[in-house]
């Protein structure tokens, strides 16, 4: 059933759990996490970066669209770090349930207004909004920056930016990186941070990145107030990974159909450790 970003995650929020948001680039990837999604009784998010979107193009949203009207668990569809208002408003002219405003490179103000006009507009329309505060590390080009720096989100500031703006959910910086973790760096949680912004916005939180970040570390955040976790890098490398396995095993080799079942199964493997690690196996019975 398709539903909104906010209908996932206050369940979420109140049961205290995680919902993945499965970054997804293609038909193949699509289908196998909402398989997986199905087979652990698991809420889904399927999050597509602009950059996605403008890979897989505006007619394969209806068709995620359509399977999810279908699935036997709750989906929401999600535009991953949209930049601009423009953004957004073509996210919700395609179809998506759920939005993400990510002004998070621009002094405090400027991000607040940004969002707030962004909420203005999705709640009328029944869309779920979600921000950012603090800035992400990160070495691809999902990165806020798109360097080693991590600006952790300020308690105080969360609570103003949440209720001026009134977002649904807040995307923090506690110490995670989009794409793979530098190796010069040790990966770690401010669980203390998390749990101080928790206690004062209340409101669903996200995190960005947590490649490389201890599973225990994750489960933890996960159980004291991060409510959505977004991966993409983990699922794609497995995916892809195993495409490359295949094709090296025999040259020859070119229907899809032979191709991709190897590494939709890869895919799914990481994901259904994702879904149990967060919590979130069984729970789309809470719905």
């Amino acid at each position: 059933m398709l539903t909104t970003g906010k209908a996932i995650l206050d369940v979420a929020n109140e049961h205290n759990f995680a919902v993945p948001a499965f970054n997804i680039s293609d038909w193949a990837m699509f289908k196998g996490i909402v398989e997986i999604s199905e087979e652990t009784n698991a809420p889904l998010i399927v999050a597509i970066h602009p950059d996605e979107v403008a890979h897989i193009g505006r007619d394969m949203i209806a068709g995620i669209i359509e399977r999810s009207h279908r699935s036997s668990v709750p989906i929401a569809i999600h535009w991953d770090h949209g930049g601009t208002y423009e953004q957004v408003l073509q996210a919700v002219q395609y179809g998506f349930t759920s939005v993400m405003i990510d002004a998070s490179m621009k002094p405090f103000d400027d991000n607040l207004a940004i969002t707030k006009k962004v909420v203005d507009s999705a709640h009328v329309l029944g869309v779920s909004v979600e921000g950012e505060l603090g800035t992400i590390g990160g070495n691809d080009t999902y990165a806020e920056g798109g360097s080693d720096t991590i600006i952790y989100t300020d308690p105080d500031d969360a609570v103003t930016y949440v209720k001026q703006t009134g977002v649904d959910s807040l995307a923090i910086a506690i110490g995670t990186f989009h794409g793979f973790y530098p190796a010069h760096l040790k990966p770690e949680l401010k669980l203390d941070l998390l749990k101080e912004i928790k206690g004062r916005v209340g409101i669903p939180l996200v995190l960005h990145g947590g490649s490389g970040n201890p599973d225990d570390e994750i489960r933890e955040a996960a159980r004291i107030g991060i409510n959505k976790i977004n991966i993409s890098t983990d699922i794609k490398v497995a995916y892809h990974n195993k495409m490359r396995e295949v094709l090296g095993n025999d040259p020859k080799t070119r229907e899809p159909n032979a191709i991709q079942p190897a590494c939709i199964a890869a895919m799914n493997e990481v994901a259904a450790q994702k879904i149990e690690l967060f919590g979130a196996a069984g729970k789309a019975s809470l719905y």
